[in-house]
């Protein structure tokens, strides 16, 4: 009882699993979820995080749930994909049997149900006897077909060929087209990976950030940016922007290129995107620096971060120890400026570009911090006249190992479609008997699709094997 049950479960779940509805249920979830995936910004696209802070917090925290920001890499999707290669492996295992019985059936050539309602057309008289018309024929078939069949039943001579045999296999060729098209896919979830990085020009690095990674993940390379340039329009928004890019392996310069948007480039398996760019402090500050005599005096001095440099009157050295495009994101251009006298304990105060503006924006008490004093150390005062600012560039770094096996599934997929939509099966059996004067010959066709297609082909056969025959007089 134990046994029947459990056969009744198994066949139970090979019905589940070879059933057509599944597979159009798991196409149509799948349409869906693709959509969602391109409506939906994907990780790590800025867009992804701008299209995120427009939704609610509910909202936000159901797409985050399910995973929509990264929707290829989740489990669901996964499980989706794995279902649908499942689905079709069984659905092709199911029927696949038939279809190799009809594909290995030989119906016998001295068959009469062929050539029952045959239309009169398909029919016509030739000079000669039946023997000699049946060679002429042999012959002229020979010339056309393969394999064929010929069988002699007193005074009539049958002839069998058939095309397109393998046409029938069509649909698995399709089906495998797939089944390698979500291998790929499945290929490049797990092992493939999505990075950025950013590279300040004249700068290498060898490691790029990666989701769901906490450290960098090791190119295995070196890429340099060799120089960064961006062109703008009259309204001031980018025309253009190109990096110019050394890759090197062990200190070695292996290629150099150039990378735009929308003209990636490769390297060693992985794909580089132009995908933003933008400016950071350089480490050089541009300062003015008076120190109030009877005199108030005063001298610009370009300072590089990290060096000690000398007060105008000795009275120790300063330092620029921090160098910020925008403190704290609201209070411009800054440096951080410590001042070690002779005598005494270290200053230390900040230096802001856009001093006047901010003495608008913040409440003077605030302002009023030892830290913000530019005149913390007596007799100076110190001012930001700018910064040295250079670009970065903004790289994506892709690697999909499945890609190659994507494409081959596609070029199989439209194999698969121009046997199953073009091509068929078709039997032509050829009669000759003897009629009162010379030999009768009637012409049959059977197919598995595409009947009109069928009545022509045996049309045609029809008027060349009578214009053959007719020539031999």
């Amino acid at each position: 009882m134990a046994n029947s049950t459990s056969k009744t479960k198994s066949n139970a779940v090979w019905r589940f699993f070879s059933s057509v509805k599944l597979t159009l249920f798991l196409l149509i979830v799948l349409a869906i979820a693709s959509i969602l995936g391109t409506v939906i910004p994907q990780l790590p696209q800025r867009e992804s995080l701008e299209f995120a802070r427009g939704l609610s917090p509910g909202l936000f925290k159901l797409f985050s749930f399910i995973n929509l920001f990264d929707m290829y890499h989740s489990l669901w999707f996964r499980v989706l994909i794995g279902c649908l290669a499942l689905n079709l492996i069984i659905c092709s295992m199911d029927r696949f049997p038939a279809t190799w019985r009809q594909f290995r059936f030989r119906p016998g050539p001295d068959r009469s149900k062929p050539f029952e309602n045959l239309p009169s057309n398909q029919t016509f008289l030739a000079d000669g006897n039946v023997e000699d018309t049946a060679t002429h024929i042999a012959r002229f078939i020979k010339n056309y077909y393969r394999k064929i069949q010929r069988k002699h039943t007193g005074d009539r001579h049958y002839f069998l060929c058939e095309k397109g045999r393998y046409s029938r296999f069509g649909v698995y060729l399709v089906h495998l087209s797939v089944l390698i098209i979500l291998i790929g896919g499945l290929m490049g979830s797990f092992f493939g990976f999505d990075g950025y990085i950013n590279i300040v020009e004249g700068e290498q690095i060898d490691a790029i950030e990666v989701r769901r990674r906490t450290t960098p993940l090791k190119l295995g390379f070196e890429v340099r940016c060799d120089k960064f340039t961006v062109n703008f329009y009259e309204n001031g928004a980018p025309k253009e922007f190109r990096s110019e890019l050394s890759f090197s392996v062990n200190g070695k310069e292996m290629e150099k290129k150039n990378l735009l948007v929308n003209h990636p480039i490769k390297f060693k398996g992985m794909t580089f995107y132009q995908s933003s760019y933008g400016k950071i402090p350089g480490n050089k500050v541009r300062l003015k620096i008076v120190w109030h005599t009877n005199a108030h005096e005063s001298v610009d001095i370009e300072a590089e971060k990290g060096k000690s440099f000398p007060l105008p009157g000795d009275e120790g050295q300063f330092e620029v120890l921090k160098v910020d495009a925008n403190l704290r994101g609201m209070m411009g251009p800054a440096a951080l400026i410590s001042i070690l006298p002779a005598k005494g304990e270290e200053t230390r105060f900040w230096v802001f570009q856009n001093w006047d503006t901010l003495q608008t924006r913040f409440p003077k008490q605030m302002l009023q911090s030892p830290m913000l004093n530019a005149s913390s150390f007596k007799p100076y005062t110190f001012y930001l006249q700018g910064l040295e600012s250079k670009f970065y560039t903004g790289l994506q770094v892709n690697k999909d190992p499945g890609v190659s096996i994507v494409w081959i599934g596609c070029f199989l997929m439209i194999g698969g479609f121009f046997v199953t939509f073009f091509m068929s099966h078709r039997r032509f059996w050829v009669r000759v008997s003897s009629a009162k004067q010379g030999s009768t010959i009637s012409i049959a066709g059977m197919s598995n699709k595409n009947p009109v297609g069928l009545q022509r082909e045996v049309a045609h056969l029809t008027t060349i094997l009578n214009d053959y025959l007719n020539k031999r007089k």
